[in-house]
């Protein structure tokens, strides 16, 4: 976390540090007992004042509490602090951070037991409350009861559970049960959407990102954070398309194959929003879903809306939840309809849109081994040969308007059935036109 961009051989200031007792602390100590490559290194400053900390040149950000930048390499120092409940929410707190203040103190505070160490600059670590043996033990525990005023400790629980889970962490009893005592005090509602979404993201990057869901699930939190998800249990498909069982399950399950195929966040949620529409089948209807396509753009679009998500996870959300189903029958479609999905997918002008598309679709997929999804590369084939057709040549013979446009479609369906796609069928005959996934 870098700030500013230095000229190269330009020297980088250099606080003063006489004096100051320092500790690493967090994420860093954690992961380097772990034997895991080391990223943002955050520092507790013991004995110091607001005022000391500038006098020496770092830089204060931060409202509620004092925090430093090392004006040379961006790091964080704060100065060690307590927290006293004073109100609701993860803000709602009175902040100590006078000089008096100690290391167990501060340690005392924080969320997990395993980011409760400090270790000093001998390499000496520091442990009051057990979190090397929860290490060891693998182990998410909580530091104290205070573990509960905060409700954002229920995201970044169940985010660390993700991220640790080739590990083979669990959550204790007794942590999961102050997660669900937040979630029953109303707590979470005060959570700001961007937070909310932050830690998502975060557990969307991590190795085991359903595991992230599965944890606010065990506590009661998806209900809250996302209904959406909540409202796919006891959908229930036909077994013989879905053994995995209800539609949240599924969901689930090809959110763990779309992290198996890509690191990208953006496809792993469209994966995992692919088919939010079946909340609303009526239970009358089940174990089928007709409609569940057009149905979930909507959804997707409201979940995207509420938690302010970025353009990116949106568009190819509502597209994957949209077309999927089409996609998965591409080779028994007519070539003027896969032209249509083409269109559909505005990938003959983005073509570069078309494999992050393919990839959720192919986590869908039972046709195969994970990552053989033939439905996919033949619409693959199908931009290919779309995308040889020139719309300068049809200009020059004197196209123009509605014209061009016609005849560079009729000469883009040419070529797709040169592909050999299904042949012409009477209307009303398409598969996309059948009911959708039993």
């Amino acid at each position: 976390m870098c700030q500013g961009v230095k000229e190269a051989g330009e020297p980088r200031p250099q606080p003063d540090l006489t004096g100051l007792t320092l500790y690493r602390v967090g994420g860093c100590v954690r992961d380097a007992l772990l034997g895991l490559p080391i990223g943002e290194r955050d520092w507790v400053v013991l004995g110091a004042s607001a005022r000391n900390m500038e006098a020496r040149g770092f830089r204060r950000v931060g409202a509620s509490f004092p925090v430093f930048l090392h004006p040379g390499n961006g790091e964080e120092y704060a100065l060690a602090r307590t927290e006293r409940k004073s109100g609701r929410g993860y803000k709602g707190f009175a902040v100590d951070f006078s000089p008096e203040i100690t290391l167990e103190e501060d340690l005392y505070r924080r969320d997990l037991t395993i980011n409760a160490m400090a270790m000093d600059a001998d390499g000496r670590i520091t442990d009051p409350y057990g979190g090397r043996r929860d290490l060891e033990q693998r182990r998410l525990r909580h530091v104290s009861d205070a573990f509960a005023e905060d409700p954002l400790r229920v995201l970044r629980v169940a985010r660390f559970r993700a991220r640790f889970a080739g590990f083979g962490f669990r959550v204790e009893p007794g942590t999961l049960a102050l997660m669900t005592r937040i979630t029953q005090s109303g707590e979470l509602s005060d959570l700001a959407v961007e937070r909310v979404w932050l830690e998502t993201l975060k557990a969307l990057e991590s190795d085991a990102p359903a595991d992230y869901f599965r944890t606010l699930d065990a506590c009661g939190a998806l209900e809250v954070l996302f209904p959406e998800l909540t409202a796919l249990k006891g959908k229930l498909h036909s077994p013989a398309h879905h053994p995995e069982g209800d539609a949240f399950e599924h969901v689930l399950w090809v959110l763990e194959r779309a992290a198996r195929l890509t690191p990208d966040p953006v496809i792993r949620f469209a994966a995992l929003t692919h088919d939010l529409g079946k909340g609303l089948t009526p239970l009358e209807h089940l174990p089928r879903h007709h409609g569940h396509d057009e149905r979930g753009v909507d959804v997707v679009a409201g979940l995207c809306a509420r938690l302010k998500m970025s353009k990116p996870f949106g568009r190819l959300a509502m597209q994957v939840a949209g077309q999927h189903m089409r996609c998965h029958r591409v080779e028994e479609m007519r070539p003027g309809k896969v032209v249509g999905l083409l269109e559909t997918l505005d990938v003959l002008r983005r073509p570069e849109q078309l494999d992050p598309f393919l990839l959720a679709c192919a986590a869908d997929s039972r046709d195969g081994p994970l990552g053989a999804y033939p439905a996919g590369e033949r619409l693959r084939a199908a931009l290919r040969a779309c995308l040889t057709v020139d719309a300068r040549a049809l200009a020059e013979i004197g196209l123009k308007g509605i014209e061009l446009g016609r005849a560079l479609r009729q000469e883009r369906i040419r070529r797709v059935r040169q592909l050999r796609f299904a042949e012409d069928r009477p209307p009303g005959g398409e598969p996309e036109d059948a009911p959708a996934d039993p």
